[in-house]
């Protein structure tokens, strides 16, 4: 029972927390940046060297005057996040007023960063690089949590399987669209169910693959770099489409360039089939690859992929080869749809369902977690 529920670690943390969050939800996003910037040191826009030489575009928040080693929460997002906002924003005021450095880096071919984007931004070896890059630095103490909700989840579980030793717990939070294989469950990352492709994968990808995106200049960094970035961000505001129309569009691997959009990863994706050797050239997990990290991993019954989230929580309890990461998998079911787990509470209504009093401690789990 022990691995199926989360134990409270900590009820002191957890009340703090909980009167922390509320406090910062009724702040607006200029507020959170103030708040952010009075108690935090901060470096924008930093290059973080890749294997291949592209640089990640990295921002770092760390409690103000700390001179010490920290521990380290990185959250890694293809979303423009360069600005903290929303719960972005109130996690990183979260981390650093419990003494952790709270790292956002923007995925390879995303706004900042260089490179040619790859949905989930290659996490074998991005990821692992800046695990290296992070564990190197004189403020981190070498240790790093991964947290994030969707794809800020789903890149963190190809990375567990390498077992990175600076990668000491993970929150992944609806992270289905991460798996590529688990058990019976072969969707390709929510591409296709029984093999047909969900159509709202194509929709999800109009938004987030630009092929000819602006870029700053290649040799730009360090103060003016960063200054740049403070008031260029990069992000692109695509035509609207009325996708209640045109998701109809046949044939629909030409759902996307029939609005005129230049060739990019859906048109490479809906040319494979489902079990095309392809998928496991990416970022996506294979339950043939381990586990190595501890997780808690936040899932809810009414999202696209509760079966997958659940056969992969499982099975990182039952990998073979490292029993610390399998004895300490533990999960949160919430009857939220997708990534809203912020707002669990009383009179908690999910469509047009009354699901009661749905209250939870989310926050208080997640930093009692990573303090364990």
């Amino acid at each position: 029972m022990a691995n199926r529920l989360i134990p409270l670690l900590a009820v002191a943390l957890l009340v703090a927390s909980t009167a922390a969050a509320q406090d910062l939800s009724r702040y607006s996003d200029d507020g959170l940046q103030a708040e952010l910037a009075q108690i935090a040191d901060a470096e924008t826009a930093v290059l973080v060297p890749m294997r291949d030489g592209a640089g990640l575009s990295t921002n770092v928040w760390r409690p103000k005057g700390t001179t010490g080693r920290l521990p380290v929460v990185l959250w890694k997002t293809p979303y423009n996040e360069h600005v903290p906002r929303g719960g972005t924003a109130r996690y990183a005021i979260e981390a650093v007023r419990r003494g952790y450095a709270f790292v956002v880096q923007n995925e390879r071919g995303r706004y900042f960063s260089q490179g040619k984007y790859e949905i989930l931004g290659y996490p074998q070896t991005d990821g692992y690089d800046t695990l290296d890059w992070i564990a190197a630095q004189p403020w981190s103490n070498g240790k790093v949590g991964t947290l994030g909700c969707s794809s800020s989840a789903e890149w963190q579980l190809a990375l567990a399987a390498m077992d990175h030793p600076a990668h000491a717990a993970m929150v992944p939070m609806a992270a289905g669209a991460g798996i590529g294989k688990v058990g019976p469950f072969r969707e390709q990352g929510n591409f296709y169910t029984g093999g047909v492709p969900r159509t709202l994968f194509g929709v999800w990808m109009y938004g987030v693959d630009n092929p000819l995106r602006a870029e700053l200049p290649q040799d730009l960094a360090g103060k003016l770099r960063a200054r740049v970035a403070g008031y260029n961000d990069l992000n692109a505001k695509k035509p609207e489409v009325d996708w209640k129309k045109h998701i109809w569009h046949l044939p629909y691997a030409e759902l996307l360039s029939s609005l005129d959009e230049p060739p990019g990863t859906f048109e490479d994706l809906i040319a494979r089939g489902p079990g095309d050797p392809a998928w496991k050239t990416g970022g996506l997990y294979d339950d043939s690859m381990g586990w190595g990290v501890p997780a808690l991993w936040f899932n809810s019954w009414y999202d696209v992929s509760i079966g997958p989230n659940m056969a992969l929580f499982n099975h990182a309890r039952t990998v073979a080869g490292d029993r610390e990461a399998a004895d300490n998998q533990f999960v949160v079911v919430g009857p939220n749809p997708h990534c809203a787990f912020a707002k669990l509470g009383k009179d908690y209504k999910v469509g047009d369902r009354d699901m009661g009093d749905a209250s939870f401690p989310v926050d208080g789990q997640i930093w009692a977690f990573f303090d364990r």
